[in-house]
């Protein structure tokens, strides 16, 4: 019966009379493809507490696979597995891990020690899955060093370390949480006759001083050293003098109390994590690359899109957010009448409306300005006085023309900013003359500039003057181009769009005009450009997308190359979440470096944008957008090869090569 595993308290309490590990019927069988083959067949073994225990046999035996069952990497076939009378088969991955943690320690014929770490990290590792403070862990490991010898090499690493230094750091690994059981497996195969002299007497002082030692071995002359010798062959016990109890009480080996906590495991986890990513710093710049390039395509293409937005919504809201625009004409009339359908007195009957701030006609014409030898081809607006007040636009200099100027036809003008300056240049143009059409008309005012339509007209390139004497002396011509309504609330627009629609329909009988109401435009230009925006972002999404599958294809690999790795990791004590931890923050560290990176590079080349003269809008949201994407990518694309670097099985992940 499986318990939880906080609650399960291992290692066990010594209990009278019970052996440390007793095996009944054990059996193995490995299955490859729909073969099956029996390792060990039906081992009893009773090992108590304090034995120096050697277990030997020729390669193929079947000894290394119950040193294996023994050290809870694998589990039995068949049988029972009892540790001080707790049935072993009972207990959860993550117990077994705690089992492996607190109270064996594993002394492998390739040392098994990570490349990248240190020789003090590498011994430390039991004492991270068990929740040592990081201080204690590090004066442990020194102190376990150097009673081996190897004070002076703590900084160094594997590869700058003779075979028996490495065995010797294997050693202190086995023991840092206390090590009641050493199961060491072939540990002097790899060594020098020196070098292997120097490990079974480090072995056999662990025995002196109490702790219970498994050796496995092919070599006689070894396992002579051992108290008691149990032969194995072809996955049987062929001979076995028995237990060898150790006289007296067994030393207290009472393991590290287990302290972890989820944000220690999270900190511990980003420390391997990113000792894993300097150790492949090419690699991890590789990965990196995806991240950076979508991050950075969603904030430019964002803000470029943005800012076309914006741009154009200002260019229309320029023109006027409060505007209603009648035109002459419908679908259903072609030819001179369409032309000919709104006048003068649709447009004041228009302002007699409620909700109605100015209604004034246009009517528009091209014309020549002359002012001395120099001549300028513009339009002309022939317009109401109240032009300003409707359209929002306010005169630079002078002043507009008013009713009395519209009553008595007066040849007065006003110049738009383009006009002016192609005129006059520098000069003050107020009060003087220019001939429109061969027409003297006498400047009263300037107009503000007004920049270039959405569409990319001149507001400026014009020039007004009063509808009457425009309608007389320029056009010829009575009916409007077009007539311009300022409403007094915005947001009852619709309502006096309605209503103007009733009063022409009214006074026409037909429907013989059309409304255009610039609240509307502005709201579709906004959905149009929106659309453009999110088309743009899409494209900077997919490439964090490609990125994404890039981390995950980079994590499967790095998986792979570190299965042995990660062997180590559980048979020293890893938990499950641990190892899913690990290659989930290495992924989500990878992502959110490339995000900082990404943004960093998507603000600037928006800047840099900006600064050739297109439009960008700068916002928290594209930014906080990117980067929560590039974090969700490595979240998800993380998770599948964490979730299959957590679910490896111990003793496969450590034979692989």
């Amino acid at each position: 019966m499986k318990r939880d595993a906080e609650a399960a308290a291992l290692p066990l309490p010594v209990r009278s009379g019970l052996p440390l590990i007793e095996l009944a019927g054990v059996t193995k069988s490995f299955r490859r493809g729909d073969v099956e083959t029996e390792v060990l067949h039906g081992i009893d073994l009773r090992i108590e507490p304090g034995e120096f225990v050697a277990i030997m046999g020729a390669s193929g035996s079947g000894k290394s696979t119950l040193m294996n069952i023994l050290g809870c990497l694998d589990r039995p076939s068949s049988g029972t597995y009892r540790f001080l009378g707790e049935d072993v088969a009972g207990l959860d991955r993550d117990e077994l891990a705690r089992l492996r943690r607190e109270t064996f320690g594993f002394v492998f014929q390739s040392y098994n020690l990570i490349g990248g770490a240190t020789a003090r990290e590498n011994v430390e590792i039991p004492a991270v899955y068990s929740g040592m403070p990081p201080a204690e862990r590090h004066a442990r490991a020194l102190e376990l060093l150097a009673a081996l010898g190897l004070g002076d090499r703590s900084d160094h690493r594997p590869s700058q370390l003779s075979g028996g230094q490495q065995q010797r750091v294997s050693i202190a690994r086995a023991l840092m949480n206390g090590g009641r059981v050493i199961l060491a497996d072939e540990p002097t195969g790899a060594l020098d006759s020196k070098s292997g002299a120097e490990v079974m007497r480090l072995l056999r002082k662990l025995s002196d001083d109490g702790h219970t030692v498994i050796l496995i071995t092919h070599e006689r002359e070894v396992a002579a050293q051992a108290q008691r010798i149990i032969e194995i062959r072809d996955g049987l016990v062929v001979a076995d003098p028995g237990p060898h109890p150790r006289p007296g009480p067994e030393p207290d080996f009472a393991p590290h109390v287990d302290r972890t906590s989820p944000l220690s495991d999270v900190v511990e986890a980003t420390r391997t994590a990113l000792r894993a990513l300097r150790a492949n710093l090419f690699r991890s710049i590789l990965t990196l690359l995806g991240i950076v390039i979508g991050v950075a395509a969603v904030i430019a293409m964002l803000a470029i899109g943005d800012g076309a937005r914006q741009d154009v919504i200002d260019r229309i809201s320029a023109m006027g957010t409060n505007l209603l625009t009648v035109r002459p004409g419908s679908p259903n009339l072609r030819g001179r009448d369409e032309a000919a359908t709104l006048t003068v007195e649709d447009v004041q009957a228009i302002a007699a409306l409620p909700n109605v701030l100015a209604a004034v006609p246009e009517q528009g014409a091209t014309v020549t300005v002359r002012f001395g030898n120099v001549d300028h081809r513009t339009s002309a607006t022939a317009t109401g006085a109240d032009y300003p007040l409707a359209r929002g636009w306010d005169l630079a200099h002078g002043s507009f023309f008013n009713a009395a100027d519209e009553t008595s036809h007066a040849a007065v003008a006003v110049l738009g900013q383009t006009v002016a300056e192609t005129l006059f240049g520098r000069a003050d143009p107020l009060g003087e003359y220019v001939l429109v059409n061969n027409i003297l008309f006498q400047v009263i005012g300037v107009m503000r500039p007004q920049g270039a339509t959405p569409w990319g007209q001149d507001q400026d390139d014009v020039i007004f003057v009063p509808f009457s004497t425009g309608s007389l002396r320029l056009t010829g011509q009575r009916h409007l181009r077009n007539a311009t309504i300022a409403v007094e609330d915005v947001a009852r627009i619709d309502d006096t769009q309605a209503e103007v629609h009733a009063l022409l329909l009214a006074r026409h009988g037909i429907e013989d005009f059309r409304i255009r109401n610039m609240a509307s435009i502005i709201e579709t230009a906004t959905e149009t450009q929106r659309t453009m925006t999110i088309l743009l972002g899409s494209v900077g999404a997919i490439s964090l997308l490609v990125g994404g599958i890039g981390v995950m294809n980079i994590m499967l690999v790095s998986v792979t190359e570190r299965t042995r790795e990660i062997g180590i990791r559980m048979a020293t004590g890893a938990r499950t979440r641990n190892i899913l931890q690990q290659f989930l923050i290495e992924a989500l560290v990878v992502t959110a470096l490339g995000g900082l990176i990404g943004v960093a590079i998507g603000l600037g080349a928006t800047a840099a944008v900006e600064a050739f003269g297109t439009p960008v809008l700068f916002s928290v949201y594209p930014v906080a957008l990117a980067f929560g994407c590039a974090f969700a990518t490595g979240l998800i694309f993380g998770l599948l090869p964490a979730r299959k670097a957590a679910k490896l099985d111990p003793v496969v992940a450590l034979a692989t090569e």
